[in-house]
Order: structure tokens, then C-alpha cells, then sequence
């Protein structure tokens, strides 16, 4: 089974704990970049009019990537991102809709200060209803290895 951690990091927390989970599982890595880095300012989400907020207002926004990943050769593939509005980010949307998933596991996997992502299984299942999407989880930095190798295996077995 080949496995792939796939991520998009506004900030680099996503970033540190897709590579945390790529080099326990020995998954490669690769992230999913918008064409458009986001500023600061545009993460603002107290600001309404930021871009972050008007993306996540509109559920068929689809920020443009930089380039579509190639999936092609794996089995497994986790997706990251940090939790914004209680679900993925819309650039995850754009990803999952710019790949072939059909057949392919799929594992959710996020970044947040407190929020879960209960809704995003039944999203990403509407988005990708030809691949396999297995119930994800927030990854906690105050997570042990073993605590997410268990996730991990308890999914994969």
C-alpha cells in the first residue's frame, strides 16, 4: 500500500504535522499550494471582507491552485488543513476536485485551536463520492507519536 500525505499550511502548523504524520508512516509528502499565497491580512478572520472570509461565505469558492499534485501511484491518501469556519478550506475543495480519487482511500486530517471537523467526512464524500473517505481527526501538537501511529493503524488495518 503507498501512501500519500497531501496538506495546504496558511501558516505552518498544517505543515509541521503533515510532515510529523508523513515520516511516522512513512508516507511521501507534497503540499497543495494556492496559485495566490495568503497574506496575513487575507487569514484575517475577523475581518469579513478578507479573502479567507469571503471564500468561506461562499461554499462553491474555488481558489485556484499553483499546480495539480499527482496521485496517481497511491493507495492511501491523507489531506490536511487547518480548520477554518468548522471545515476545510475551500483551496481543499479545489484540490480534491482537480485529482482522480476514484478508488482511492481517503483520510481527512486538520489543524485547529479547538474546533473539530465532524462535518468534513460528509463533505469531502459529496466532493469525491467515487474514493473511500475514512472518518478523519484533528492532530494535537501535544499528541504523542504513538497516540497518531494508533490513529493511523486503527484506520489502515
Amino acid at each position: 500500500m503507498k501512501i500519500l500525505v497531501t496538506y495546504f499550511s496558511a501558516s505552518g502548523v498544517t505543515r509541521k504535522a503533515a510532515a510529523r504524520l508523513s515520516k511516522l508512516i512513512y508516507a511521501d509528502l507534497k503540499e497543495i499550494e494556492p496559485k495566490e499565497n495568503y497574506t496575513s491580512e487575507d487569514l484575517n478572520y475577523m475581518n469579513p471582507n478578507s479573502r479567507s472570509s469571503l471564500e468561506m461565505k461562499d461554499i462553491s469558492s474555488r481558489p485556484a491552485l499553483k499546480n495539480v499534485l499527482d496521485v496517481k501511484e497511491y493507495d492511501v491518501i491523507f489531506v490536511g488543513f487547518p480548520v477554518w469556519w468548522y471545515r476545510e478550506p475551500t483551496i481543499i475543495d479545489s484540490f480534491l476536485e482537480s485529482v482522480d480519487l476514484a478508488g482511492k482511500t481517503v483520510v481527512p486530517f486538520a489543524t485547529s485551536g479547538g474546533s473539530s471537523i465532524n462535518n468534513v467526512k460528509g463533505n469531502f464524500e459529496q466532493i469525491i463520492p467515487s474514493a473511500k473517505v475514512l472518518p478523519g481527526r484533528v492532530i494535537r501538537s501535544n499528541e504523542s507519536d504513538d497516540q497518531i501511529s494508533s490513529w493511523v493503524n486503527s484506520l489502515l488495518k
